[in-house]
């Protein structure tokens, strides 16, 4: 206990609070977690010639190339004055700035550091670290670890093996979620969440588009992303909230394990009937006999291709994302997981290095006296490194064959984007025609006219009928109108019918995309290129030539650093002002009151509902690490120290909560919720807040009652009431 408590140094006034400084923490503090919970953009305007004088400046520095028609900038210019497909102001230009996970807390840090709330301490607390909490160290161990599990991924490896589940689950619906779901958890106890949502969301996507009678994709989504947030409970290594409290706590990483894979193995266990039977007991979920479309003897010849090389599948990505296609977008989902692509030697070296790490770490940790002596990513980062090394040679060696693949699908899809676009302007130009004769019709024709347009035909001149399917003559309502017909599902969880403001929002996107293409165009006008065309061809080339090691560098989680740092920053303001103190004398009440078991049941609870509202579970973890600390802290000065069993119940029912709660009421939970989020609204399945609330509500219900059950018992059996020690 001494070798923890002599580095806690938290300051037990709570007369601070009363300071102005100190409630405006707390209310900036609350305000920064509900932006996290509801992102936003912030509109602002701007003069249009300072916007362009800016364009120019750029442009004058080549950074980026000279604007190409002044139309699309000038304040004279009809679309300016019109508004259409711009901002409606022809002296404003309208710019949105995001508040989000990452802006919001840092924003936060700014203004409690301008109105001098926190200063030099709180920021090196919250960096460096303070109270055995070490952010620097975290980060860097967290990302290192996550380039050599999602490079595991980039191989194919996850994939590959999901489709040889696939296979042998057959046809039988509730043994192939038994498999699956039995995959995810033995996987995602190794590698962690990330990979498993990186690449089994997309596999379950696909699965159930190929199906046709899994109507609601939702009973293998949400199951999913729940046992992949269970897994990651069970080692340090698989979720940076583990490696805050381990460290916070001076816990051993074989300590942790031992301590947490019980409630972990038996949540997985009990969970999986009442899943089965209980939350998803439909055939439309989980048919008895699934029916799958069949894969062609053509396409089960073809060789897979690797998906991280960009354009490798050509334009079929492209149409394989455009629900309108219907069953050519099957077949190309069914080409994804029944003939998936696998770098055999990339995923046996990967899984190699993850072992060895895994193994490094948990013997040096164990045969290490004290826990921050040497650093964790000391291990993990030469063996990214050597991962990284790896990846970039076998790419090198390869790189022939990756760009001639890119070359050709690069040159597919322009000549299909160049087909639509003829095809666009043959049917505006037919569009045309037919508007320009509509007024020499006779007045007799006039019925016939309209009626025939009700039932898709429009009436030449002559007389005769033109279908838009042979004469390309259609009008644009009719064509919008069209796709929602076209979406195969439409409930919650599926593909949903585009709304006007989204069509809107779609063309003007669009109209912004055709101005940087005009742009680009003549980058190099003068033979100069900009920065902006180096930086892109640079970018281009490293996919080309190293697709393992861009894919993976793409997919790290660097989003994670700023926010996790502002976040601790934040949370030190909070201990240095007198609140957490506050949070630690209340928490002790509870305890008192309700003893081991309410220390279980009210710290697990506690870290479920923070986790949604106290910037995700990392941001919880941070919170909730130093109230114990301060509760620590409370028992240290008034020489009543707290029992073996009561202490280590509440640690690790933190534990269960904060890993657990990434399923709960808010994808903002997890950044693994956010990241599920986007990979499913890339494949056409839109989960809403509230139907992610209302599925997630008894699966986590069922989720903490069985883990706290099973570690009140493990605590009961394993512990006594003597003062507890560092272990």
């Amino acid at each position: 206990m001494s070798e923890v408590l002599g580095d806690i140094d938290i300051e037990l006034n709570t007369d601070i609070i009363r300071e102005w400084r100190s409630i405006v923490t707390l209310i900036v503090f609350v305000l920064t977690n509900i932006v996290v919970l509801f992102p936003f953009h912030i509109p602002f305007y701007i003069p249009r010639p300072f916007k362009n004088a800016i364009l120019d400046g750029l442009s004058a520095l080549r950074v980026i190339g000279p604007r190409q028609d002044a139309s699309l900038y000038e304040p004279g210019s009809t679309d300016a004055q019109s508004g259409e497909g711009g901002s409606g102001n022809k002296y404003f230009v309208r710019l949105e700035f995001p508040m989000n996970f990452v802006t919001a807390p840092l924003i936060a840090d700014l203004f409690l550091l301008a109105i001098l709330a926190i200063g030099r301490d709180e920021v090196y607390g919250g960096t460096i670290g303070a109270n055995n909490i070490s952010p620097i160290d975290i980060m860097a161990f967290f990302i290192t670890l996550s380039y050599i599990a999602i490079s595991i991924d980039a191989s194919g490896l996850i994939r590959y093996l999901a489709f040889k589940v696939l296979q042998r689950g057959g046809k039988f619906g509730h043994r192939l979620f038994f498999y699956l779901y039995a995959f995810f958890f033995a996987l995602g106890s190794f590698i962690g969440n990330d990979p498993i949502i990186l690449s089994g969301t997309a596999f379950l996507a696909y699965m159930t588009r190929v199906s046709s009678n899994i109507i609601h994709p939702r009973a293998w989504i949400f199951a999913q992303f729940a046992v992949a947030n269970i897994a990651s409970a069970i080692l340090v290594s698989s979720n940076p909230t583990n490696l805050v409290l381990s460290g916070a706590f001076g816990i051993k990483f074989i300590i942790y394990t031992a301590n947490m894979i019980v409630p972990v193995i038996v949540t997985a266990i009990v969970l999986f009937p009442f899943l089965l039977y209980i939350v998803f007991a439909d055939e439309s979920l989980i048919p008895l006999s699934i029916q799958m479309h069949e894969l062609s003897e053509e396409a089960k010849a073809k060789k897979p291709v690797n998906p991280n090389i960009p354009n490798a599948r050509g334009n079929a990505e492209e149409e394989e994302n455009d629900p309108a296609n219907g069953e050519q977008s099957k077949q190309l989902s069914l080409e994804e997981i029944m003939n998936p692509f696998l770098d055999k030697g990339g995923a046996g070296f990967g899984a190699l290095i993850m072992a060895a790490t895994l193994i490094t770490l948990l013997v040096l940790n164990a045969a290490s006296r004290n826990t921050g002596q040497y650093p964790v990513f000391y291990v993990t980062v030469p063996a990214a490194f050597v991962m990284f090394c790896w990846d970039v040679t076998f790419g090198w060696i390869h790189r022939e064959e990756t760009r001639r693949i890119a070359l050709a699908g690069r040159k597919e899809v322009e000549r299909a984007r160049e087909a639509r676009e003829e095809e666009l302007r043959q049917l505006a130009i037919a569009q045309e025609q037919a508007t320009v004769s509509e007024p020499l019709m006779i007045d007799d024709h006039t019925r016939d006219i309209n009626s025939n347009n009700e039932t898709g035909i429009v009436s030449g001149v002559n007389g005769q009928d033109t279908r838009p399917s042979t004469s390309g003559i259609s009008t644009l309502n009719e064509k919008q109108e069209s796709h929602p017909t076209n979406a195969p599902k439409s409930s919650e969880g599926n593909i949903t019918p585009s709304s006007a403001p989204e069509e809107k929002s779609q063309a003007s996107s669009d109209q912004e995309t055709d101005i940087e293409k005009q742009i680009d165009r003549d980058l190099t006008k003068d033979g100069k290129p900009t920065l902006v065309f180096i930086v892109k061809n640079r970018y281009r080339w490293a996919q080309e030539t190293f697709p393992t090691a861009a894919a993976v560098i793409g997919h790290l989680p660097f989003a994670l650093v700023p926010f996790a740092f502002s976040m601790f920053v934040l949370v030190q303001a909070l201990v240095t002002k007198g609140w957490v103190p506050v949070f630690a004398y209340g928490w002790d009440h509870w305890v008192n009151k309700t003893g081991t078991v309410g220390s279980i049941g009210g710290m697990g609870f506690l870290s479920v509902i923070l986790c949604n509202f106290a910037g995700t579970n990392i941001g919880t973890t941070i919170l909730l690490s130093r109230v114990i600390q301060a509760w620590q802290k409370i028992h240290l000065v008034n020489g009543t120290p707290i029992s073996n069993r009561t202490f280590w119940a509440t640690v690790y029912s933190m534990a269960l909560g904060v890993n657990y709660g990434a399923f709960s009421t808010a994808f903002s939970a997890s950044l693994a919720g956010l990241l599920w989020r986007d990979i499913l609204a890339r494949k056409h399945i839109r989960v809403r807040r509230l139907d992610f609330a209302r599925v997630n509500l008894p699966i986590i219900t069922i989720a903490m009652v069985v883990g706290c059950a099973i570690l009140t018992g493990e605590v009961y059996i394993m512990r006594d009431d003597s003062p507890y020690d560092k272990q």
